[in-house]
């Protein structure tokens, strides 16, 4: 992991009080500290959602005649989830090899065109590359709609139980080297809940480093989105909440606020691309007790951009992007953009690397324009996966 440093001493992050006056030093045991806390907070919320079981009495044929008894657990990036009987941890399933499927489970199930459907799961009697046919519970005639197989993007069980829609994934690294003992610690995590029509989640990641001759930087960001789907396929409205500290900018705490409306552009198995519109306000304090800077309150343009590349169930790229031109300070722009690559290695755990950045054309005098790094480390996933 590196680290962008000017050399100034810096104090606390947000969310934890450090003793003394604004100028003094995190340590990196208070660093530390502060990051495992807030991780306690997404664990404990994992920790308290039952494992979600059911009859497996499911149904799978794959293309080459092989019939399998299961329990779908859900479809996303191309790849089917199914728990056997006989097998201890979850099975991944490549999508485009399963003929159909057979359930009495009720499932949600999305398409590329944006629809939202929910039934149950049969295979009508059709003659090569059979589509899933889902009876649609909402239909007050209870017609079946027949989909194309090629078609379907997602699939999950539904549930009436609060805890069983959520899902997260926690993960963290740790690196050092004697010969300047440098000392690098990363942690990342992330919780969402969903429902048919809508889904909100949170992540949280802070990065610490110290090292021999030169102070400690540290940057902690928590965000907080949620989308509902409109009537009109692939359109949503969104809402962004985002908290950021950064030592090396000198921001002691910037809160961003922010919403509009956005479209999924392609959203495919492998491929998930969409970009949204609006506004944000934005609140900033830097630390006073490096140079004098006013408190700023700034309105803003919001445009942003996400997108998702999988490779059947190894690898993953998720890259996000929000670009805010500001309108009340004609000129400046400010920069975010998260990227993560996920490989699988066994189970539910992964090997990840992470890049983060942050930049800004116009801040007060004497404060950096920018915050970037990169961090890796394993993480562990919980329930179905994160909602598209």
């Amino acid at each position: 992991m590196f680290r962008k440093s000017l050399g100034i001493v810096y104090p606390a992050p947000f969310l934890v009080a450090v003793p003394g006056n604004l100028g003094y030093p995190i340590s990196l045991q208070e660093g530390f500290t502060m990051s495992f806390k807030l991780s306690l907070f997404f664990t404990a919320i994992l920790a308290v959602i039952p494992l979600h079981a059911r009859e497996k009495s499911d149904i799978i044929v794959i293309k080459n005649g092989d019939k399998i008894t299961c329990e779908v657990k859900s479809l996303s990036s191309n790849t089917l989830y199914i728990s056997v009987e006989y097998v201890l941890n979850t099975v991944s399933v490549d999508w485009s090899k399963v003929d159909h499927i057979e359930s009495k489970q009720l499932f949600r199930v999305k398409t590329q065109d944006g629809k939202v459907y929910t039934g149950t799961l049969s295979a009508p009697k059709t003659p090569a590359q059979r589509p899933v046919e889902i009876e649609v519970l909402e239909d007050a005639n209870n017609k079946p709609i027949t989909l194309e197989r090629r078609r379907v993007v997602t699939v999950y069980q539904t549930s009436s139980n609060f805890w069983q829609r959520w899902n997260g994934q926690l993960g963290s690294g740790f690196g050092y080297t004697k010969g300047n003992q440098s000392s690098q610690y990363n942690l990342n995590s992330g919780i969402g809940y969903g429902v048919e029509r809508w889904s909100a989640g949170a992540n949280y990641g802070s990065n610490l480093s110290s090292s021999t001759g030169s102070t400690v930087s540290t940057r902690n960001q928590l965000s907080l989105q949620a989308q509902r789907l409109l009537r009109w396929n692939n359109w949503y409205i969104t809402g962004l909440v985002s908290f950021l500290q950064s030592s090396v900018q000198g921001i002691q705490l910037q809160e961003t606020f922010g919403g509009g409306i956005g479209r999924s552009i392609v959203n495919r198995g492998s491929v998930f691309f969409t970009a949204y519109g609006g506004f944000a306000w934005q609140d900033i304090n830097y630390h006073q007790a490096v140079l004098q800077a006013p408190t700023q309150h700034v309105t803003m343009g919001l445009l942003g951009t996400q997108l998702k590349l999988f490779r059947f169930d190894r690898t993953s790229l998720a890259v996000s992007g929000n670009l805010l031109p500001a309108i009340s300070d004609p000129g400046r722009v400010q920069f975010t953009l998260n990227t993560s690559y996920y490989v699988k290695l066994w189970g539910q755990l992964n090997w990840n690397f992470t890049f983060y950045g942050n930049w800004d054309n116009r801040p007060p005098l004497g404060f950096a324009h920018s915050d970037y790094g990169t961090s890796s480390g394993l993480s562990i996933s919980f329930g179905s996966p994160l909602l598209q």
